[in-house]
């Protein structure tokens, strides 16, 4: 019980500044790899509750699109963050201020300087093309629950380092800024949803549920607006606030991209607006048009303001059509528990990055994409799908079968997940076959009746 109303805590930012203050970086807990088993609670609970209060079900073709990109996301931390680190330790030797590690003034200082960069480091991604384009996969569920907390970009972490790297001039210790940020991200998690309406004094000061969905709305009226991480005075004090205006008729929100992308492809969803970033860079007559289109904003065009004319932007409004084929329930299963062999491997992956081969963490790193790829082909209704699930399951066995070391460290784990592989190539060997009989079947027919 105590564990679980630590975790609560971490998600609150309610904490103990003593537990969560450390000299150095290699003492700082992984917390958001800690939190996975909260978040999947958390998420199991608010589909029960949803469903419960007549809210249908889950999309889960969403919901593990979202999940799928935060598989991504954790993975690409690997790349970066060893750079991230040592830029920022150059940096802090130069620090104008020498802040004490221990002292309740430099948590604070630590806490609030971060809130501050992640508004900037937000609204900059939401402001500048070349970011909106890392940036607008989280915006691109059409759905609004804890899952869509997870839909992160791989490329976002580029974007953030000079929102957050300047504060070693600052004098603020690595180790405070490790923890939060991991604490500011814990924080948002939870404010993706639409079961807590609004939270009476605390709206003033604190982001919410109710400011975030705000965010996420393609409406008009919710564009560039409620950056804050934790705090939303940001907002209040340089002009980006705005609240849910609840209950006014035409005034609900339709959550995802002005532009919709017809798909549960991850891969696609992380890199396909760099298309049309660099599309329309190149379209410019001009050179100077060209880096506008690069790093205005998003609704930029020649002759208009920065950030565009509000007054040409699309209004769009709420119902509008969600994306979503209609996937046989046994593929849905398929797809769920291929997503979960996903996440144990890329737990695997993260959590033992320092001594794992760069060989075997590419075989990982793989596996999960193509993993991803199937699945989002599964809830996309694509014709591919199978030989290339098939490809995979088979990869996967002649990869387990070599290997010296078991491919998941728990031997009851990893058989169980090879006896799912040798099913998955069974039932999909036996799927061509009988597709393959049918056609023969129907053309013989045709024939005969020629």
């Amino acid at each position: 019980m105590s564990g679980a109303l630590r975790q609560l805590g971490l998600m609150l930012y309610v904490v103990d500044r003593n537990s969560t203050t450390f000299e150095t970086q290699e003492e700082v807990p992984k917390y958001l790899n800690e939190a996975i088993p909260t978040f999947t609670l958390l998420l199991l609970l608010e589909f029960v509750v949803l469903f419960v209060a007549g809210h249908g079900r889950v999309r889960m073709g969403d919901v593990l699109t979202s999940s799928g990109h935060g598989l991504l996301y954790d993975i690409s931390k690997l790349v970066v963050h060893y750079g991230e680190l040592s830029l920022y330790q150059w940096l802090y030797q130069y620090r104008v201020l020498d802040l004490d590690w221990r002292s309740v003034g430099t948590w604070w200082m630590a806490a609030l300087f971060i809130d501050l960069a992640y508004y900037w480091y937000h609204r900059a991604v939401h402001e500048v093309n070349l970011g909106w384009a890392a940036h607008q996969v989280h915006h691109s569920s059409q759905d609004y629950n804890l899952s869509t907390a997870l839909r992160q970009s791989v490329f976002q972490h580029f974007f953030a380092l000079p929102a957050y790297t300047p504060l070693a001039l600052l004098g603020i210790p690595l180790p405070a800024i490790i923890v939060h940020i991991q604490l500011n991200l814990l924080y948002q998690f939870w404010i993706h949803t639409e079961l807590v309406g609004t939270l009476g004094p605390l709206e003033w000061v604190f982001n919410t549920p109710s400011h975030h969905r705000v965010h996420h709305g393609a409406n008009k009226w919710c564009l560039d607006r409620n950056y804050g991480g934790v705090l939303i005075i940001w907002d209040r004090l340089f002009g980006t606030f705005e609240a849910e205006r609840r209950n006014q008729p035409g005034q609900e929100i339709a959550y995802g991209l002005v532009g919709q992308p017809q798909t549960y492809n991850t891969l696609y969803l992380q890199l396909f607006y760099y298309q049309a970033v660099f599309t329309k860079a190149f379209s410019m007559s001009t050179w100077g048009d060209f880096f506008r289109a690069l790093f205005y904003g998003p609704g930029w065009t020649p002759g208009n303001p920065r950030l565009g004319d509000p007054t040409t932007f699309p209004d769009v409004k709420a119902p509008r059509p969600l994306y979503g084929p209609e996937v046989p329930l046994w593929q849905q299963v398929y797809a769920t528990t291929h997503y979960f062999i996903c996440l144990i491997l890329q737990q695997i992956l993260v959590t033992n990055s320092q001594v794992l081969s760069w060989d075997v963490m590419v075989c990982h790193l793989a596996f999960i994409v193509v993993t991803l790829g199937v699945i989002g082909g599964i809830y996309d209704r694509r014709w591919w799908w199978v030989g290339l699930d098939w490809i995979r399951c088979i990869t996967f066995l002649a990869y387990w079968t070599h290997v010296v070391v078991s491919v998941i460290p728990w031997p009851l784990l990893d058989s169980l997940v090879a006896s799912l592989m040798v099913a998955s190539v069974i039932l999909q060997t036996s799927r061509a076959f009988t597709h393959l009989w049918t056609s023969l079947t129907t053309h013989k027919k045709i024939i005969k009746r020629d």
